[in-house]
């Protein structure tokens, strides 16, 4: 099974300090965690060691590896801590100025090359993620990922001068939720994400 040593840890936890310390639901019957990332609803179930999203008018849909990955680590080592409200930089986060490199480097080239030419569709999607809309770059917005984990991305536009760039900010308090391969795992799917719902909005 994937991820079998992070169930065996999960299963080993008190339930309701954990779902206090991530911000989500447990329920008892069957055993399970209800956690909302990037706007959508997962079960996390200790019973059969399933994970699955649910959307009204829908049938549950298996998650994906990267997905089970970063619920997995949340709900074990998401902290009872209140956001910072202070953005910082991948590499200043512990451990992040030499983790954050090669292939664990940030997907900023993707926001760059979708959103590079019109940063302001970020604006126009957020709404779908919840999303606040933030005044950085040409185009920024700040969504949660987990429900203690928000990001922030932020797009400027290319010019004759200049490419495109991107950069992704997270709270002061990101580490202490998620290892960072679980946190770079969740700003890829969060990446995906809001590269896939520009383009559907075209």
């Amino acid at each position: 099974m994937a991820h079998e040593g992070l169930w065996q840890q999960l299963i080993g936890l008190d339930r309701q300090k954990t779902a206090e310390n991530a911000k989500c639901q447990y329920h008892s019957d069957p055993e399970r965690y209800l956690v909302t990332m990037l706007n959508t609803e997962y079960v996390v179930n200790l019973s059969n060691r399933q994970i699955f999203s649910v959307q009204a008018g829908s049938p549950p849909v298996p998650a994906e590896f990267l997905e089970q990955l970063c619920l997995l680590a949340y709900l074990i080592n998401a902290q009872d801590l209140p956001v910072a409200h202070k953005l910082v930089r991948p590499e200043t986060l512990p451990g992040g100025q030499f983790f954050f490199r090669g292939p664990h480097s940030l997907p900023t080239e993707k926001l760059e090359e979708t959103f590079g030419d019109c940063p302001e569709v970020l604006h126009q999607i957020a709404e779908q993620f919840d999303a606040k809309r933030c005044e950085f770059g040409d185009g920024s917005i700040g969504l949660y990922v987990l429900p203690r984990i928000p990001i922030t991305t932020v797009v400027w536009r290319g010019c004759d001068e200049f490419p495109a760039r991107a950069s992704i900010l997270f709270d002061q308090t990101a580490a202490a939720h998620l290892p960072l391969d679980a946190l770079l795992a969740a700003v890829n799917l969060a990446v995906d994400a809001v590269i896939k719902a520009s383009e559907q909005s075209n």
